[in-house]
């Protein structure tokens, strides 16, 4: 099989374990996120601003890297940046949007303090991997307790050479996307001309209707993983639905690793809502919500079959393919075999779209990858 060579828009971060110590003051260090691992009982324990959340763990995190942490050893590639480069060209994968990995659990901080100063912390540690190589993308972290304070950091974010920002798909706080409260933070972002970037399963683990809702026992595994999808969605549905996208026009927003074929199907049942029930819009919309989401919305997948048909089946052209690095459920590893898998029989135009020109579209800042070997 020849080299395919590929773009990733869903990859991670893995922040030193002392990031917050040498960034933070002892007492707000002690209160941002920390994992600890229990291989024997298989769990891992994330602490944050005085919670504690348990979860079970794969058993590939029984690796132990040479300090005796419990995790994956390649993880500890994943924040040297010439290592990391390394497995990028041995996997294929030329250019990455990168998110955060213990970083998500910020979004259950309830200090605004904290929050901001962690999303500074997190902010100037991910700028110096960035600034390594043209091929990291890396995304800014923004506080969302405060609308002030997240405007600030995206303009910050934006002088330090940022081009995409990291949103949760749902603030910390009651005012959910669709309210009047967060106008500030899309001109901003709009403004500042960054990619909106929300990651699946970032929800605050205690807002309202989500902590503590885990399907337990039979396929509660699988089912968890299912409804991590929903809340990229959820995110674009209101921002369309709110007409955030008539207001700031330039705005374009990523969800990553949710998939890719629920974009049309999003996008047919707004528009159906939108006439079937036109009594009741508020407000009205300039346009169809499947034109906002068709032109406004990208999405990344990494082992989704039915995804290149959103594209060349369904008419949405920006879909990604995404890797995951490094983490467990991606595709490290296996990833030419995976590109093959997805696009061997697919029609030279569509997989080009995927695998390099949607994400070229979004960062033209990135150089072209070498040519694949179909």
């Amino acid at each position: 099989m020849g080299k395919i060579w590929a773009n990733s828009g869903d990859s991670h971060l893995v922040e030193p374990r002392d990031l917050w110590q040498q960034a933070l003051p002892a007492d707000l260090a002690a209160r941002m996120p920390r994992s600890e691992f229990d291989l024997d009982a298989g769990t891992e324990t994330i602490h944050v601003d005085g919670q504690t959340f348990t979860r079970r763990i794969p058993r590939a995190f029984g690796m132990r890297d040479s300090e005796g942490n419990g995790m994956a050893g390649r993880a500890m590639r994943g924040n040297d940046p010439e290592l990391r480069l390394a497995d990028l060209d041995g996997e294929g994968i030329w250019a990455e949007l990168i998110f955060p990995s213990i970083g998500f659990w910020m979004s259950s901080i309830h200090d605004p303090d904290l929050l901001a100063a962690g999303s500074r912390a997190i902010n100037d540690w991910a700028i110096e991997l960035q600034r390594r190589s043209p091929r990291f993308v890396c995304t800014a972290t923004i506080p969302l307790l405060t609308v002030e304070t997240a405007v600030a950091e995206v303009e910050r974010a934006a002088a330090l050479g940022y081009h995409a920002v990291y949103l949760s798909v749902l603030p910390p706080r009651e005012e959910s996307w669709t309210h009047d409260l967060w106008a500030p933070l899309w001109a901003a972002i709009e403004s500042a001309g960054l990619v909106c970037a929300f990651h699946i399963g970032t929800e605050p683990h205690d807002a309202a209707g989500f902590h503590g809702n885990y399907y337990r026992g039979p396929g509660g595994a699988i089912l968890n993983y299912m409804e991590t999808t929903f809340g990229g969605q959820r995110a674009v549905a209101m921002l369309i639905a709110a007409g955030v996208f008539d207001r700031h026009p330039d705005l374009r927003v990523m969800v990553s690793e949710g998939g890719a074929t629920w974009g049309p199907f999003i996008a047919d049942r707004l528009d159906e809502a939108y006439r079937q029930h036109a009594s009741a819009v508020r407000p009205t919309l300039r346009r169809l919500p499947s034109e906002y989401l068709y032109e406004h919305v990208y999405a990344s997948f990494q082992h989704d079959r039915s995804a290149p048909a959103a594209m060349w089946a369904m008419g949405w052209r920006n879909v990604l393919w995404g890797s995951d690095y490094p983490h467990l459920e991606g595709t490290y590893g296996h990833s030419q075999k995976t590109l093959h898998e997805l696009f061997d029989d697919v029609d030279a135009p569509t997989r080009d779209r995927i695998l390099v020109g949607a994400f070229a579209e979004l960062f033209p800042h990135v150089p072209a990858p070498p040519p694949s070997e179909w």
